[in-house]
């Protein structure tokens, strides 16, 4: 007798894939939380099969439906670089009704993209380039370990490093999930007055708050915190711009 196979039956490459989740946000049916219980109720099936919590999707090869109706992905993908300012969140929606950094693109070109996710977040008082996008295959990508995609941060700091706090930096330094080290770091002079302590720091892992909790584990403070570039994009692509369109990464 012939069986449908799952997705989990085949192994993946789960840097090319997107948990069903995820899948079922980027195209519109619900939020993320939303199409969890959607699928621990069992009204989720993946090519004719129910799905679980957690499981991994080829969007291009799989069959996804919701109560029998079968959901087709976003129709085009679209990407968006957006600089983020402090105070705001980089989330669709968030509980405590903060402001997020979804409402600082038209409303007009939400509803004509619709729905947007952003890739690589930043925590809420930190600033600079943010990806926001519809492509899950993407974000997944820029956002998996195994590609170690590079990030450059400038950082001010509360008073100047000593010499064996940056040696820490490089040799890596013990947080409660790990080791941490990054790939370089260099001061910064130029445009900012010389009593301030500026340093950019580029690194490739993506662990939550990453650059606050090394400066923290080190006894310093950061003062402000500006993301200059995530893999192939800069900051200075946006031309002091608030937000533009891009095409999608090459590498």
């Amino acid at each position: 007798m012939h069986m449908q196979k799952s997705s989990q039956d085949t192994p993946v490459n789960q840097a090319q894939t997107v948990k069903i989740h995820a899948y079922l946000a980027h195209c519109g049916v619900a939020s993320r939380r939303r199409a969890e219980e959607l699928v621990s109720q069992g009204k989720v099936t993946i090519n004719g099969v129910k799905a679980v919590i957690g499981q991994r999707i080829d969007s291009e090869k799989d069959a996804v439906a919701v109560n029998g109706k079968l959901i087709q992905h976003a129709a085009k993908s679209v990407y968006f670089l957006l600089h983020k300012p402090a105070g705001y969140v980089s989330t669709t929606n968030d509980e405590l009704d903060r402001p997020t950094v979804l409402s600082l693109l038209p409303k007009a070109l939400l509803s004509q993209v619709g729905r947007l996710y952003p890739v690589g977040r930043l925590d809420i008082d930190s600033e600079g380039l943010l990806l926001l996008t519809n492509d899950g295959a993407l974000a997944q990508k820029l956002t998996h370990p195994r590609f170690e995609v590079t990030k450059t941060y400038y950082v001010q700091l509360d008073r100047q490093p000593s010499g064996k706090a940056l040696s820490h930096l490089h040799r890596g330094v013990k947080l409660k999930d790990g080791l941490a080290m990054v790939d370089s770091i260099d001061p910064l002079h130029e445009n900012h007055p010389v009593d301030q302590v500026w340093f950019s720091l580029t690194v490739h892992e993506g662990r939550n708050r990453l650059i606050r909790r090394l400066w923290e584990r080190l006894g310093y403070d950061v003062k402000r915190l500006i993301r200059v570039s995530f893999g192939q994009f800069s900051l200075e692509q946006l031309g002091g711009k608030r937000w533009m369109q891009v095409d999608a990464p090459t590498d």
